[in-house]
């Protein structure tokens, strides 16, 4: 039995936002208050900064949650959720701060209410180190969905650092019944697309990336293509997304350009993690794998065949532990893994 107040050290595993978020996503489904210390203590600006405290608040509105220590530059935190409130609601992340986050943050409880909620998130949809759009909705959901669950998101505008100014809507309706996913094979391939985007940045980066793609993976003309999303809100941006969709899956890599990094530096990144990827001949992808756990173990368990396990899903291995919920990653042949997930209790 979990004692009255869980004890969660920020610091563990990889030491940022995501031992803060997955403890939040997990009190909030169990129902069990959780106090964080040494949160994010590892980084050059330890503690909670705008985007962190932006998921605590949506987290403690969604659970009528006490908090204390809810504040800039705060190492440590207490959450005693009280009940998840299904609702409609607008959450403003702040400047560029990653919608997809927040997001990840509170659908997996309100997953757990008896009825539908909607959400409107504001901030960054393209962050640096954040999943982007695409992979939400291309990748994560329709996993989702074969959990049981009906999520379905819409972007109505995309942000970029700094000035952010995205918007997404998500509808969300929770399962009826749950459904275990054991997910250990891609099947057939049906789809490669590559999608390079500028906004107020020249079009030949479009054109010297979508060449890289051509080169290094062998995609074919009509399988790369030039994207819009829209003006940026003053921002410069370039967003490169790849996507492999299989039968049972899809893979999406995204790379995002910066100041002073070269069009071809972008793309080489990109395609250098999909071939790791399509070489491994495994469904999940590493960015994909921390992000299906919490979900998995919701649903009453699941299995799934992936990338050697990044930091980040060990930390969430870690803090699943941390909730009484077993989740066991094992080496396979040819540098493939297995990840079994148990159900929450």
């Amino acid at each position: 039995m979990l004692p009255e107040m869980l004890e969660i050290d920020g610091s563990q595993g990889e030491g940022g936002g995501q031992v803060l978020r997955t403890s939040l996503s997990l009190a909030l489904a169990a129902g069990k208050a959780v106090r964080l210390t040494k949160i994010r203590a590892g980084r050059e600006k330890p503690g909670l900064r705008a985007q962190h405290l932006a998921a605590v608040n949506a987290a403690a509105l969604v659970g009528q949650a006490e908090v204390t220590g809810a504040s800039i530059g705060s190492q440590e935190i207490s959450f005693r959720p009280k009940a998840i409130v299904p609702a409609d609601y607008r959450i403003d992340v702040g400047t560029a701060g990653s919608t997809s986050l927040v997001l990840q943050t509170l659908l997996p409880p309100l997953l757990m209410a008896r009825v539908a909620s909607s959400l409107v998130l504001e901030g960054g949809t393209h962050n640096p180190l954040a999943p982007p759009f695409e992979f939400l909705a291309h990748a994560w959901l329709p996993l989702i969905a074969r959990l049981g669950a009906k999520v379905e998101a819409k972007l109505d505008r995309a942000g970029f650092y700094p000035t952010g100014g995205g918007k997404i809507r998500v509808s969300i309706e929770p399962p009826k019944k749950w459904h275990r996913l054991d997910l250990l094979e891609r099947g057939e391939l049906r789809r490669r697309r590559a999608t390079a985007t500028v906004v107020g940045l020249p079009v030949h980066i479009v054109e010297r990336e979508l060449k890289i793609v051509k080169l290094d993976l062998g995609w074919k003309k009509d399988e790369l293509r030039a994207g819009d999303l829209g003006d940026g809100r003053g921002s410069l941006a370039n967003v490169l997304t790849l996507e492999l969709e299989s039968e049972h899956v899809t893979e999406v890599v995204s790379g995002l350009g910066a100041k002073g990094v070269r069009a071809e530096t972008v793309a080489h990144g990109c395609t250098s993690a999909m071939k790791r990827y399509i070489e491994a001949h495994v469904p999940v992808g590493e960015h994909l794998a921390d992000q299906l756990i919490v979900p998995m173990a919701l649903a009453g368990g699941g299995s799934f065949r992936t990338l050697e396990p990044t930091l980040h899903t060990r930390t969430q291995l870690g803090v699943l532990a941390a909730f009484g919920i077993r989740a066991e990653a094992k080496a396979e042949e040819n540098g493939a893994w297995r990840i079994d997930v148990s159900g929450a209790t």
